[in-house]
C-alpha cells in the first residue's frame, strides 16, 4: 500500500452544525461510559480478589500467545469477506484491505461511537477511491451478516452445551428481529433495486434541490454497494467467510479456555462469542468494557464455572482479542502517514462525500 505523509481533510457535513453534532456525541459517550460502569459493577460486585488473582496466575501463557496469533487469521478472513462484497464495486487486493480492517478494529477499540467503522470507510475512499456510500453500505451489510452468524452460534451453543441462561436468552430475543429484518431488507433491496430508487425519488419530491441531489446520489451508492449480494459467487464467498471468520475467533476463545485448564467444549466458545458480540448492541464505552466481561463471565458461570475464574477468563480473553489488533492497527495507521486524529476526522464524514464518484 502506498504511504502518504499528509492527511487529507475530511469534508464537513451539509445537514448538521459541528457544535450540535459534538454535543450529541458527548451525551452518547457519557451514556456509554455510564452503562459500562453499571455492567462492571454487576460483573465484579461479588468478586473474591484472592481467588481471582490466583486464577490469572495459573494461566498457561503458551495458549495465550497461540490464541493471539490465531486471531490474526480471523482478521484476514474478515478482510476476504469485505473483498467479496466490494468486488462488484472495485477489486482491492487482500493485503491493503486487511490493513484497513485492522485499523478499523483499532478505532472501535479505542474511540467511542464505533469510530473504526467510519475510519475504514474513509480509508477505502482515500486510498482506493471507493465512494463513501458504496463502502459504507458494504460495512453495514457486514454487520448484518455478523448478527445472523452470532445468532446461529448461540442457538448451536445452547443446543449442544445444554446451558440455560436468562441473560443470553434476553440478548437473543432483542437481536434476532433486528438482524433478521436487516438481512431480509438487504436481500430485497439487492434483488429489487428499482424499489429503492422509487422510494428515494418519492422522498426527494419534498426536499430542496441540493439536498435532493445528495439523497439521490446516496440511494445510487447504496444500490451499488449491494451489488455483491446479486452475484451467487460473491454472496457465497460472503456467507462462507462470515461463518469461517467467527469460527476461527471462537477457536481463540476455546484456546484461552485451555490456558485456564477449563474442560469445556467448543460449543461453549461459540456461545460466548455469539453472546458478547450481540451484546455489542448495548451502547457502552470503547471495546465494550464492562458489557463484555459481564456477558462472557455469565455464560461461563452458566456452564458451571466459578465466578472468580469466569471473570478472570473474561478479562484475559478480552485482552487477547483487543490488544494485538489494536497495536497492529495503530502501526498500520502510522505507516499510512496518519495519526490518531484521523479517527475523529473520519467521524465527520456525512453526506457531502457521497457525491464523490
Amino acid at each position: 500500500m502506498t504511504s502518504s505523509t499528509n492527511e487529507q481533510p475530511v469534508e464537513q457535513p451539509l445537514m448538521e452544525q459541528p457544535s450540535k453534532r459534538s454535543g450529541r456525541q458527548r451525551l452518547v459517550i457519557f451514556i456509554g461510559i455510564a452503562i459500562s460502569a453499571v455492567f462492571l459493577y454487576l460483573a465484579f460486585r461479588e468478586l473474591h480478589p484472592d481467588t481471582f488473582l490466583a486464577s490469572i496466575s495459573q494461566v498457561n501463557p503458551l495458549w495465550i500467545v497461540i490464541g493471539a496469533a490465531t486471531y490474526a487469521l480471523a482478521v484476514l478472513v474478515i478482510a476476504l469477506r469485505w473483498q467479496f462484497l466490494l468486488r462488484a464495486v472495485k477489486h482491492i487486493p487482500l493485503l491493503p484491505l486487511t490493513q484497513i480492517v485492522a485499523i478499523g478494529y483499532m478505532g472501535n477499540n479505542v474511540y467511542p461511537l464505533r469510530a473504526g467503522e467510519a475510519l475504514r470507510v474513509y480509508l477505502l475512499r482515500r486510498n482506493h477511491k471507493v465512494p463513501i456510500a458504496q463502502a459504507a453500505t458494504t460495512a453495514v451489510v457486514e454487520r448484518a451478516f455478523d448478527g445472523v452468524v452470532m445468532l446461529s452460534f448461540i442457538v448451536v451453543g445452547l443446543l449442544v452445551s445444554g446451558i440455560a441462561s436468562p441473560q443470553v436468552e434476553s440478548v437473543v430475543s432483542i437481536a434476532a428481529p433486528v438482524f433478521g429484518l436487516a438481512v431480509l431488507t438487504f436481500f430485497v433491496l439487492a434483488a429489487r433495486p428499482d424499489w429503492l430508487r422509487a422510494l428515494v425519488k418519492l422522498a426527494t419530491r419534498i426536499l430542496p434541490d441540493r439536498l435532493a441531489d445528495v439523497v439521490l446520489s446516496l440511494g445510487e451508492g447504496v444500490i451499488a454497494g449491494l451489488e455483491g449480494l446479486r452475484s451467487p459467487l460473491y454472496l457465497a464467498g460472503t456467507i462462507v467467510c462470515s461463518f469461517l471468520t467467527w469460527a476461527v475467533e471462537a477457536l481463540v476463545y476455546w484456546m484461552v479456555m485451555w490456558a485456564f485448564g477449563l474442560e469445556l467444549n467448543y460449543a461453549v466458545a461459540l456461545l460466548v462469542v455469539g453472546t458478547v458480540n450481540l451484546a455489542g448492541l448495548i451502547p457502552a464505552s470503547p471495546g465494550q468494557v464492562g458489557v463484555y466481561e459481564f456477558f462472557a463471565s455469565t455464560v461461563l458461570m452458566a456452564a458451571g464455572i466459578a465466578q472468580d475464574i469466569a471473570l478472570a477468563y473474561a478479562i484475559v480473553v478480552h485482552i487477547v482479542i483487543w490488544l494485538p489488533v489494536t497495536v497492529v492497527g495503530f502501526l498500520f495507521l502510522t505507516r499510512m502517514g496518519l495519526s490518531m486524529k484521523s479517527v475523529t476526522q473520519a467521524q465527520s464524514i456525512d453526506v457531502q462525500p457521497a457525491l464523490d464518484t
